[in-house]
């Protein structure tokens, strides 16, 4: 089964506490995560001062710069991982590093129904 373990932190935090990873430390988990064959996908985002957020009300399209809501934590990057089930998901988004400063939404990926 797909989830999709998306990364949140607050931007601040995510490489200056002493706790922090490193980007090579991200990249070797999911290298071991490629060799387990449970990596799907993943990538580190850019900043959320690059985000854009378009939405669609009556028809109407608006565009505003940055992220949707305001809020403490971002959203960071995530990983896109195929397990057995709920617990063996989150036993591997306990080890994605910046869970050690932030925190991991795992969220199982729900399959679209297309005719």
């Amino acid at each position: 089964m797909k989830y999709l373990c998306l990364v949140y932190s607050d931007e601040q935090d995510l490489h200056s506490l002493p706790d922090s990873p490193e980007d090579r430390e991200c990249a070797a988990y999911a290298q071991s995560l490629v060799g387990s064959g449970h990596l799907l996908a993943g990538e580190a985002l850019q900043s959320v001062n690059n985000a854009t957020t378009v939405r669609v009300r009556g028809g109407e399209v608006h565009i505003t710069d940055g992220p949707f809501a305001e809020t403490k934590e971002q959203l960071a990057g995530f990983y896109m991982i195929d397990a057995k089930d709920l617990n063996e998901a989150l036993r591997i988004a306990q080890g994605i590093p910046p869970a050690r400063v932030g925190s991991i939404e795992v969220r199982p990926v729900r399959q679209l129904q297309v005719d």
